[in-house]
């Protein structure tokens, strides 16, 4: 078939209007991830938190609902979640709620109701509603899967009987634990893994690994579960106060946490808010004034201890020591490594000070030099973020950082620069929103890496 020239103008002109077309529909169309997003709003009148989930867009970050979503949480409080290795299974802790119903559990008011909810992870990022466990202590506040997502670890702020405690504690006469499962990889399903060390009075050996009472938070490194806790006791949740860690030495082959000695270290703090592994290293995160350089004025109000583990557990302190938190932020929650280890970020709780307007929240960063890791502001800082953010995450594609926060109900939004480390918001390079609504408060969020 042979055409004219004017007939090949016509056909090349509706191929490239065809490509583009196409290009275009693909770019607009193309999800990196999903995000998910627990909240404390009751789902319907089950009394239940509830799970919300964002399809991200590749090219602008923009966020788009899920359909079907959000659903129940599976239980009342929903505090934290985890997803596995390969984003099949998606676990959330929930805290339940006391036997008046008030979501201020304390340790002589406990939570009752507590349930580790487990959901499939369907490739439209659609959650089904599977199994429930449950810990062994009261008061589960913490989860964590290891570093294989072979095992998953729930925190539980008051051990089942006190009476234990000595047994791994020398001199403990009350303690909270730490509860330990091992996943079915096919099914999800967690089993209980025992405590082979310890053993109850009656040659039972323990359900549960016991920690120092008081635990703030813990976090798993390389060989070893180290947990942060208080010597000052803490009545309620969130739990704060952290100034020693215990470490347990860890077997990823079954899962179990052992101690030769009390070997607990003491930092050298007393408002620690979070214990959070990045690459190497152990970041403590600390709300408290801090004074640099002998100045008898407090420069700034929490600060971000870098360690190194030691062959015991022990905490080393990192060259370079302590680093200031931005002097306009308050309470930090977590922290993040992004993905090509050059900068961090650290998330800022604030206090919704309601009276000034200033809730005091927002994402600290900074430069790791890659021969100390010593660690630089970086400039214009602090960057943006919702009032009071639960947790701080990057995109699968290495572009986006998504904050989700408590005190306005929001999903906030930031692109990377990559070369400066800077935070902008979505607005700053797409036309697309910096926040988006929440039917109620954020509690925590997680990452999944797979795409539709």
């Amino acid at each position: 078939m042979k055409f004219t020239k004017f007939g090949k103008a016509l056909l090349m002109s509706a191929l490239s209007a065809a490509l583009i077309l196409c290009v275009t529909s693909c770019v607009e169309s193309y999800t990196v991830g999903f995000l998910y997003v627990t909240g404390t709003v009751t789902a319907q009148s089950s009394g239940n938190g509830i799970v919300s989930g964002f399809k991200i867009d590749h090219n602008t970050g923009k966020l788009f609902n899920i359909n079907g979503l959000p659903i129940s949480s599976g239980g009342a409080n929903p505090v934290r979640a985890v997803l596995l290795t390969g984003s099949r299974f998606l676990y959330v802790l929930n805290r339940g709620v006391t036997a008046s119903g008030s979501a201020n559990c304390t340790t002589a008011d406990p939570c009752q109701g507590s349930n580790i909810t487990v959901f499939a992870v369907g490739g439209n990022g659609i959650l089904t509603q599977e199994q429930q466990f449950f810990t062994q202590g009261i008061n589960p506040f913490r989860i964590i899967a290891d570093s294989s997502g072979g095992f998953i670890y729930v925190l539980d702020h008051d051990s089942p009987s006190n009476a234990s405690c000595a047994l791994a504690l020398t001199g403990a006469t009350t303690c909270g634990d730490i509860t330990a499962f091992s996943v079915n990889q096919t099914t999800g399903r967690l089993s209980l893994v025992v405590n082979s060390q310890v053993t109850a009075a009656n040659g039972v050996p323990l359900t549960y690994f016991p920690v120092p009472a008081n635990p703030v938070d813990f976090a798993e490194v390389p060989g070893f579960f180290i947990t942060l806790y208080s010597t000052t006791p803490a009545t309620s949740f969130p739990y704060t106060g952290g100034s020693w860690v215990f470490p347990y030495a860890f077997s990823g082959t079954t899962g179990q946490l052992t101690t030769s000695q009390n070997s607990a270290q003491p930092l050298g703090i007393t408002q620690g808010t979070a214990l959070v592994p990045a690459g190497n290293y152990l970041y403590v995160l600390d709300n408290e004034p801090i004074y640099l350089n002998g100045s008898s004025t407090a420069t700034s109000q929490s600060q971000i201890l870098p360690f190194t583990v030691g062959g015991s557990g022990t905490l080393q302190s990192q060259t370079g020591g302590p680093v200031a938190d931005d002097p306009a932020q308050s309470n930090p929650i977590f922290l993040v490594e992004e993905s090509k280890n050059t900068f961090i970020y650290v998330a800022n709780q604030g206090n919704n000070d309601t009276t000034t307007g200033n809730a005091e929240s927002g994402i600290s960063g900074y430069q790791i030099d890659p021969t100390t890791h010593v660690l630089t502001e970086i400039p214009n800082q602090p960057f943006s973020t919702g009032p009071g953010p639960q947790c701080l995450v990057e995109d699968p594609s290495d572009q986006f950082f998504y904050t989700a926060n408590f005190y306005d109900s929001t999903v906030t939004g930031n692109w990377l620069d990559e070369n400066s480390g800077r935070l902008r918001p979505l607005s700053s390079s797409h036309n697309v929103p910096d926040n988006y609504t929440l039917p109620g408060p954020a509690s925590w969020c997680v990452m999944d890496g797979r795409t539709d």
